[in-house]
């Protein structure tokens, strides 16, 4: 089903005066929905969407923090260790 032409279905036939119209995703078509016995409180749905909004800014803001600790870890070797020697003329002192 496409969901602008079934919104739109929908909305026509509440206008109709058919008040339990609903998506039956069984056949793809708008039904009264109270004929077939399904029943959704608003309530579900609004919760459903409001769930699924929180987790979609939640995953934003986590790859935010991702993207900024990239953009402002200090420029350098990995590892972040001391890189050798450094400038111990003959390298290594001998080990005893």
């Amino acid at each position: 089903m496409d969901p602008i032409d079934a919104i739109s279905e929908m909305q026509s036939s509440h206008a109709k005066g058919v008040i339990w119209s609903g998506v039956n995703g069984l056949e793809g078509k708008i039904s009264d929905m109270a004929k077939i016995d399904v029943y959704e409180p608003m309530v579900v749905k609004a919760q459903a969407i409001k769930s699924a909004t929180e987790a979609a800014a939640l995953l934003l803001k986590i790859d935010d923090i991702i993207a900024v600790s990239k953009m402002s870890a200090p420029p350098g070797p990995p590892g972040g260790g001391m890189g050798g020697m450094g400038g111990m003329p003959g390298g290594m002192p001998p080990m005893m």
